[in-house]
């Protein structure tokens, strides 16, 4: 079973994606795909750890190539966050790459291992902002990347104002 989980900043991904797993019986891992960079970043990892302290996780921090994770045949898996993960692999070593195949493919194959993998992604584009060319070439990614893998996940599920809403398949 795969979710993807998306919506905008402060809407309530996390909670959501994390209940998914709530009463999933088995090894559940929490895939961290945040850096530690900037002034808010460890208060935001802070708050996401302390909100699944007592929840059962088993977490790695993966900034990217997460086809190298070694994880157990169906397990639970939550992977946050697409937007992260994508950052990480495009901006690499000061080239600009397009990582959307390799995070799809990647994304895939944790699947085949995992009885449940939950997603959570961003809302990306839908501003009407007008930003630079590499703001443009990453919102263009992850937007590549969330429209491959609501094409074969069971389950899109958008976050508004904390209130989960099914696009496809059913809540949890």
């Amino acid at each position: 079973m795969i979710t993807l989980v998306t919506g905008g900043s402060k809407c309530g991904k996390s909670s959501y994606a994390e209940s998914v797993l709530e009463n999933f019986v088995g090894p559940k891992y929490y895939i961290a795909t945040m850096q530690p960079i900037g002034d808010d970043a460890e208060e935001i990892i802070s708050r996401h750890r302390e909100a699944r302290r007592n929840k059962n996780y088993i977490t790695k921090e993966c900034q990217r190539d997460i086809e190298k994770l070694d994880l157990p045949s169906g397990c639970g898996i939550l992977l946050e966050c697409i937007g992260n993960l994508c950052a990480n692999e495009m901006y690499l070593e000061g080239k600009v790459l397009s990582p959307s195949d390799k995070i799809v493919s990647n994304i895939k194959a944790l699947a085949e291992n995992a009885s449940q993998l939950v997603i959570v992604t961003n809302d990306v584009g839908s501003d009407g902002n007008n930003y630079s060319k590499d703001i443009i070439s990453f919102v263009s990614e992850i937007a590549n990347i969330n429209c491959k893998i609501a094409e074969f996940a069971d389950n899109v599920i958008e976050c508004v104002y904390g209130i989960p809403i099914a696009l496809k398949g059913k809540l949890i």
